[in-house]
């Protein structure tokens, strides 16, 4: 999902990882593995900000990942004083680059994203891109991170995707073929998801996309055209 101005757009041509995501259980293994680009790690941490009983999987990988490390041989280290050296002389870990006053209360987005973008839904530099579709969009790390607001009942332009596409939904809700994504979901969608998603009727729909590469309109011209208008 993202704007007509977006549509057209060519992102970073990356892959967001080296094997292919096509369920939310396959991403969940990706942030396990520590494999996900930043974007992608943030919404799979605002993911479980929002649903925190999902940790339960995260911790049974990690429970997984943990045996299958004990089983690889240990292997001696070369120069260990040197590396010990190299660990304790590092510098310590960066701190939250979001401004203090994201870090020092709650908002309305997780706390991920609030570190990641810099701002809460309340201070987000909008643009309109289609009537009753705004969005704020940047690159970062190779991928495109979009914030985006769907007015209630907003139906997007059906579109497939060049790559992936990973969408959580903060508030509202949007239906597509696929079913009802609604606060915490997480939309999974790459070249093999032809979508119209269409905002439900009760409230707007406010959603954090990362994509690897452009989406693709589909649909017929007519369909197209009226998404367009809205």
């Amino acid at each position: 999902m993202t704007t007509k101005q977006s549509l057209k757009a060519e992102t970073t041509e990356t892959v967001m990882v080296p094997d292919h995501i096509d369920t939310v259980d396959a991403l969940m293994a990706h942030y396990v593995a520590g494999s996900l680009p930043e974007p992608a790690r943030v919404l799979v941490e605002s993911h479980l900000e929002m649903k925190p009983d999902h940790r339960l999987l995260v911790s049974d990988l990690e429970s997984m990942a943990g045996e299958a490390l004990e089983q690889i041989p240990e292997a001696a280290i070369s120069d260990r004083k040197a590396q010990l050296a190299a660990v304790f002389g590092s510098a310590p870990p960066a701190e939250d680059q979001a401004p203090a006053d994201l870090q020092a209360h709650g908002g309305f987005f997780p706390k991920a994203i609030r570190n990641l973008v810099g701002y809460d839904v309340d201070t987000v530099p909008w643009k309109t891109k289609l009537p009753g579709f705004k969005e704020y969009s940047t690159n970062i790390d190779g991928c495109e991170v979009s914030l985006m607001w769907i007015k209630a009942g907003r139906a997007l332009p059906a579109h497939t995707h060049k790559g992936m596409e990973l969408t959580l939904i903060l508030d509202g809700a949007f239906n597509d073929a696929r079913g009802r994504f609604g606060p915490g979901d997480i939309s999974v969608a790459d070249e093999s998801v032809d979508h119209r998603p269409i905002a439900e009727k009760d409230r707007p729909c406010i959603a954090f996309s990362v994509l690897d590469a452009p989406v693709k309109l589909t649909g017929s011209f007519r369909q197209l055209i009226g998404d367009l208008i809205g």
